[in-house]
């Protein structure tokens, strides 16, 4: 798994129920958007993460481009935990407080 993705998944991971949209995932991970949305779209495909757009009348009424909002799926949570767990653990780092769960097959890149 790239760091650029285990980024994205603890940005993702701060708040697992909250939905997030794009550009702020930029700022939380630290990664630029031509980075952050081939991630989403991957883990996307393999169902770690769910989208969906905003309302038309909100960004109309806002005057700004349309929002599409990111959130970790509970699967994806429990796979993204043990993923990061992994990574961790391969580079003999402590492990944070998210990653108190045992590891498992399935990984994402």
């Amino acid at each position: 798994m790239t760091l650029q993705t285990q980024l994205v998944l603890r940005a993702l991971l701060e708040d697992p129920a909250k939905e997030r949209y794009g550009l702020e995932l930029c700022e939380l991970a630290g990664l630029p958007s031509g980075t952050i949305y081939p991630i989403l779209a991957r883990l996307e495909q393999v169902g770690w993460v769910d989208s969906t757009w905003e309302d038309p009348a909100v960004h109309e009424e806002a005057g700004r481009p349309r929002r599409r909002f990111y959130r970790i799926t509970e699967d994806g949570a429990e796979h993204a935990r043990d993923a990061l767990a992994r990574a961790y653990r391969s580079r003999k780092l402590p492990l944070p407080g998210w990653a108190a769960r045992p590891a498992t097959d399935g990984g994402v890149s």
